[in-house]
């Protein structure tokens, strides 16, 4: 029989909202909370392991769920049931139906990726807003990209405002963490060009091909690029800018580009 919380007292419900609020907590117990139905779904197929579901009986069905999410919630003994009071207090988002859990966080380095030939690859140094990164993991996902490499990282990837903006791509798209020295030396080690986004000294990224390997790198809207990018890079690559701003958000910089290269490879 499920445990059953109806205080947000309880210290199970503390420790689940340390957890959703800080990124130290989220680092210390190798957990991190996933609310929702669709993301729980696609943790599930990616090999995610759920260390425990809470869930509220007065808003879940389990007739309603998927093959996977009902076969875990059945057989999972680490399900607790919370009030609808409890679910309310719990839930950072609108409309979850129900269901958040804990997860436990994997080790993603560059050698758990196993690309293809020919991988596309995006790449994003210090990019600290969640919903900047959560929205460039969707165009990611749409454009079939082959991983995404995040480099010194400003915000962890199991952050709760990431994990929502991405609507789940944090799941479909292997994306890993490094420095920006290490992803150099993997992508150089692959024979994978490396493409920087950048205003000056740069070619219209139309004009560039990126039918091979190729690493897609973009900088911070602030401040772009570091040297070290720059200098390592096999060509500079740039979206015109028509009006009398200079600045893209990133996100929208990288979906143009990542579907700049599925349009190559699909001639």
């Amino acid at each position: 029989m499920a445990e059953v919380i109806t205080s947000g007292q309880n210290p199970k419900i503390k420790t689940l909202m340390a957890l959703q609020e800080k990124s130290r907590e989220r680092r210390q117990k190798g957990l991190f909370v996933l609310e929702g139905r669709r993301e729980l779904e696609h943790a599930l197929e990616a090999g995610f392991v759920l260390d425990t579901v809470f869930v509220c009986p007065e808003i879940l069905s389990l007739t309603n769920e998927t093959p996977l999410l009902k076969a875990f919630l059945k057989d999972k003994p680490d399900v607790i049931e919370v009030s609808n009071s409890v679910y309310s207090k719990i839930a950072y988002r609108e409309g979850t139906e129900g269901i958040i859990a804990e997860v436990v966080t994997p080790e993603r380095t560059l050698a758990s990726l196993a690309l293809p030939e020919n991988p596309l690859v995006m790449v994003l140094e210090s990019v600290e807003k969640p919903g900047n990164l959560g929205a460039v993991l969707r165009s990611a996902d749409a454009a079939g990209a082959d991983a995404v490499i995040i480099c010194d990282p400003l915000t962890d990837l199991f952050n709760p405002n990431l994990i929502r903006a991405s609507i789940g791509a944090i799941f479909t798209v292997p994306v890993v963490t490094a420095t920006s020295a290490e992803a150099i030396k993997y992508l150089k080690d692959r024979k994978i060009q490396i493409l920087t986004a950048q205003l000056q000294d740069s070619s219209l990224y139309y004009e560039t091909d990126m039918r091979g390997g190729t690493a897609l790198v973009m900088g911070t809207e602030a401040t772009g690029l570091t040297p070290v990018w720059r200098m390592a890079a096999d060509a500079h690559i740039r979206i015109p800018m028509l009006g009398r701003l200079d600045s893209l958000n990133v996100s929208v910089s990288a979906a143009i580009l990542l579907y700049e290269a599925v349009r190559q490879r699909q001639k």
